[in-house]
């Protein structure tokens, strides 16, 4: 008895985004894993920290997407290992503001390098046209 329908696991949008997204993430994440011992949510407040400047958690939080807890352990291992500072707003004690140490900028600019080369691979494999609708598909599924 065909229990599913017409429902086709292997054509299920979820599932097939979040197979792309691990199978294309893989190599990356050996680099900053083995380069710099970093999990996802570290790379990602790396980067936030990289591209834009000082922030607060909660501003990493509203661009990321990203749940608070994640990003707050995240900060506290960048701390720890030397990568980011904290610094507490004088006329607003509750806002923390994070800055990328020397150390930090450069795990940043060597991981930027690398992540700009590892993209090139992934696109290599579509034409500009596909990966214009690729990627403009892939904005609008992340704004829902």
């Amino acid at each position: 008895m065909d229990n599913n329908e017409g429902f086709e696991l292997q054509d299920f949008l979820p599932y097939l985004l979040n197979q792309a997204a691990e199978e294309s993430s893989l190599a990356f994440q050996k680099v900053y894993k083995d380069r710099y011992g970093m999990l996802r949510t570290e790379w990602r407040v790396l980067f936030h920290l990289g591209i834009y400047g000082r922030m607060t958690a909660k501003e990493i939080g509203r661009r990321s997407k990203m749940h608070k807890t994640k990003i707050s352990r995240a900060v506290a291992r960048l701390q720890d290992r030397r990568f980011l500072t904290r610094t507490r707003d004088e006329s607003d004690r509750r806002l923390e503001y994070l800055d990328l140490t020397n150390q930090g900028e450069a795990a940043y600019h060597d991981l930027r390098k690398v992540a700009t080369g590892y993209d090139a691979r992934l696109s290599g494999d579509f034409s500009d046209e596909e990966l214009y609708i690729l990627r403009n598909a892939l904005r609008k599924l992340a704004r829902m």
